[in-house]
């Protein structure tokens, strides 16, 4: 299937291959959309099945930037970067340098920050040889942490709408991933008093959250049968696939990880099984409404912009229940309001 044929693609605007022979790099780059600002969006790095993986996962990646944007109030565009490769195998200091050097020949149509596999140290390597990085230390910093506070808000704004109180306290919360962000939401959810359970990868990780929030451990592929009040996703996405949505017992899924849903059909079969998805683009916002004050860093106006997503979130909710529609199309409706307003 070439580009232009994948349902993915989308009306990008700009879809760039990236490779340098010397330190080995083999990236992509996405721009979906910069109608509201320059493209910006993480750089990802992952050991792909295949390039049509890769391929995929920039280009509904770089479409959730889009709207993720949109939805924030933010003037930038959506974009994404990935990077072929084992992070933690295959990434160099010189593979970061290509990596910047690309960016640049962007002429600032594209600016990344961190993702997965990609640390704020390794964008500040990057940074050496373009002007388009985000998210670097002395500026804004790491995004994590505000990723996982307005994940927080998020939850307790899906709980407001469905039980009409937003009290953690005593609240079954499966976690699915205990990285930078999933540590940080579990620190906010225990702080809260909910009950954690927890799956991930890393043995260090899990040890983290049993030591500090009393977490129970679970293997990732039984995480699903737990019965919770909220699911969240803050590993990889499409967790939510045909696979697994029959066995989900929570009521409500809201997490910080990217396209959470394999298909935009699991949205309407959410809606039917009576499950409140928090659209992603819009409850993970919080990262990259902290690298838009990059350059005049301000945290607590910062904070405080974070702190709308549960406004927005709110909104969405009491539409979509309004006109008996699944969360994730209202969530794309307003989306392409503001982009058309632009």
């Amino acid at each position: 299937m070439s580009l232009f044929e994948q349902t993915a693609f989308d009306n990008h605007e700009q879809v760039v291959f990236c490779h340098d022979r010397a330190s080995g790099l083999k990236a992509i780059i996405a721009i979906h959309d910069t109608r509201l600002g320059p493209a910006t969006g993480g750089c990802r790095m992952w050991n792909y099945a295949s390039e049509q993986e890769a391929i995929f996962d920039v280009l509904r990646l770089s479409k959730g930037m889009t709207y993720k944007n949109a939805m924030a109030g933010l003037p930038m565009g959506g974009g994404k970067a990935v990077i072929i490769g084992d992070s933690k195998t295959q990434k160099t200091p010189e593979l970061m340098r290509a990596f910047g050097r690309h960016v640049q020949r962007l002429g600032g149509q594209y600016v990344s920050a961190e993702d997965v596999g990609i640390s704020p140290a390794d964008m500040a390597i990057a940074a050496q040889h373009t002007d388009y990085i985000a998210g670097l230390e002395g500026k804004s910093g790491d995004p994590s942490p505000f990723t996982a506070y307005g994940t927080f808000l998020g939850i307790q704004a899906a709980l407001k709408h469905q039980t009409g109180n937003e009290s953690l306290n005593g609240k079954r919360v499966a976690v699915q991933g205990i990285g930078h962000v999933g540590y940080h939401l579990c620190r906010h959810l225990h702080q809260a008093g909910a009950q954690l359970v927890v799956a991930d990868i890393n043995q260090e990780a899990l040890k983290l959250a049993v030591q500090e929030f009393g977490a129970k451990v679970i293997e990732s592929h039984n995480i699903y049968d737990e019965a919770v009040d909220v699911y969240a996703p803050c590993a990889l996405g499409a967790t939510v696939n045909d696979d697994t949505i029959g066995r989900l017992k929570a009521g409500i899924i809201a997490g910080a990880a990217n396209n959470q849903l394999a298909t935009d059909a699991h949205d309407e079969i959410l809606k039917n099984k009576g499950i409140l998805y928090a659209p992603d683009y819009v409850i993970n916002a919080g990262g990259i409404i902290n690298v838009s004050y990059e350059h005049a860093y301000d945290a607590d106006a910062s904070k405080k912009q974070v702190e709308g997503i549960y406004d927005t979130l709110s909104q969405v909710f009491a539409q979509a229940a309004q006109n008996d529609l699944p969360t994730g199309i209202v969530a794309a409706q307003l989306a392409e309001q503001k982009l058309t307003a632009a």
